[in-house]
């Protein structure tokens, strides 16, 4: 099976691919898509999530294989733009490693290049023993509230939470937690942004300024009073600076406290 997907805007235009981060799917992205709707954006669910729950187990590499295929059939000699949150930003830079021409512009949001092996060794029995937490609304209405989801969308989230099954879980997180950056993303040719809150745990800050130090494309951008999620907790900002970003190759004011050039 290939991943689900969907299509809005204008089929004509520039194509702009959004990549949810784990616990989520597609519809984090639904005021991005709206507000972007004179892009030809695609908004694909990742393997063993949303609607792509039956398309083989998740990696980030077979992730970014599928969303080289898709971006090749869909694109068609048009501009390619990128944009990952979290675990999707971790696929994201995966996918400018593996094909490091594909993609003109991408925004990569708060992803993790650091291993964290001591957390890693207890990810399974953790999940096992707290697997039933998956199953209540008062657990997860505490995780939607750390990750800014909206009231509107926490039904989604729940049945998303709930339905996910413990292996699932164990494997996102296992990817997440030992991803560091491809050498090949040295290669990568567009322009790259690289954010990461200034409230996000030091591992985030630390991460986003070695993916900035990787490649010389790459502008990184701590924003101000901000943890893990800007799009959904600021999406009005967060459209602002990805619009500012791509055809003024500019930054708004007063949310960026720091600006640094890769290497």
């Amino acid at each position: 099976m290939t991943l689900y997907y969907e299509e809005y805007g204008d089929k004509n235009a520039a194509l702009m691919l959004f990549l949810h981060g784990g616990g989520v799917s597609g519809w984090m992205w639904d005021k991005q898509v709206r507000a972007f709707a004179n892009y030809h954006c695609i908004v694909p669910d990742l393997p063993e999530q949303g609607q792509s729950r039956e398309v083989g187990n998740f990696s980030i590499t077979n992730s970014a294989e599928q969303l080289i295929g898709l971006i090749q059939e869909k694109a068609a000699g048009k501009q390619v733009i990128v944009i990952g949150f979290s675990l999707g930003a971790q696929v994201a830079i995966q996918l400018l490693s593996m094909a490091p021409n594909l993609i003109d512009y991408a925004i990569i949001n708060s992803a993790l290049v650091k291993p964290m092996k001591d957390m890693k060794k207890w990810i399974k029995p953790s999940i096992r023993l707290t697997a039933p937490l998956m199953r209540s609304r008062l657990f997860a209405k505490l995780q939607a509230k750390a990750l800014y989801v909206s009231q509107e969308d926490f039904e989604k989230y729940y049945k998303e939470s709930r339905d996910m099954k413990a292996d699932t879980l164990i494997r996102i997180l296992e990817e997440n937690m030992s991803f560091t950056i491809p050498d090949e993303f040295s290669k990568a040719s567009g322009k790259l942004l690289v954010t990461v809150g200034s409230s996000e745990k030091a591992v985030m800050i630390n991460s986003a300024k070695d993916i900035v130090a990787s490649n010389p494309n790459c502008t990184g951008v701590i924003l101000s009073d901000m943890g893990h999620g800007i799009s959904m907790a600021k999406p009005d900002f967060f459209n602002e600076m990805i619009e500012a970003w791509i055809n003024r190759g500019s930054l708004p004011e007063g949310k960026v406290i720091d600006v640094t050039k890769g290497a």
